[in-house]
């Protein structure tokens, strides 16, 4: 019995460095050698000021920018070690055969189509009323972008044709062409509208 707890123990202390600690190492490592960007958080950092992550999505209200999915977030349940709000976001537990969540949808579907008036009220893309799993997808769809184009344009006092540009710049193709959708990251195309990001 001694001899087998021995080795167990053994085995558990060979693992807990191989798996806790070699392997975690060799991957930060690998990561921030050669995807230092990804690695640490894809962070949009331009002339030393933070706008956030490219990862993470921000709510836009405004008709000058870019909207994304709906945003599950709270800011009035947890406060920090200095009694600042945490935010934190999560999805939906509503059930989509719910009358709740219909009325959700209809309310939202009403300020899009009051809010776009020149887009085809019959043809909302369906990401703008729904959230994702996370809650903070940063990505919409290339559709939902189109949708937003007219709205944007008149706002800003700018041609449709040089907000679609600078969404086409933004938007990211399938995976090796051939995985997953093709995606729009709403916070680079706002930055971009503002004079802010002017690289992709």
């Amino acid at each position: 019995m001694k001899k087998v707890l021995s080795r167990a123990a053994g085995l558990l202390l060979c693992m807990s460095l191989l798996c806790g600690l070699i392997y975690t190492l060799a991957v930060t490592g690998i990561g921030q050698l050669f995807f230092p960007h990804q690695a640490g958080g894809s962070i949009i950092e331009i002339d030393g000021k933070t706008y956030g992550s490219e990862l993470l999505g921000q709510q836009f209200s405004d008709d000058g920018h870019l909207w994304g999915r709906v945003m599950y977030v709270d800011v009035s349940t947890f406060t920090d070690e200095n009694g600042q709000p945490v935010l934190y976001a999560w999805a939906s537990n509503l059930s989509p055969a719910s009358d709740e969540y219909e009325q959700l949808i209809a309310q939202r579907v009403e300020k899009l189509r009051a809010a776009d008036p020149q887009a085809d009220p019959d043809n909302i893309p369906v990401d703008l009323v729904t959230c994702s799993g996370s809650g903070l997808d940063p990505e919409i769809s290339p559709k939902a972008a189109a949708y937003q184009v007219p709205r944007i344009a008149a706002a800003r006092g700018v041609s449709e044709s040089e907000v679609q540009a600078v969404i086409d710049r933004y938007t990211t193709g399938r995976f090796l062409g051939v995985f997953g959708e093709e995606r729009v990251n709403v916070l680079k195309v706002n930055l971009a509208l503002d004079g802010i990001l002017t690289e992709s």
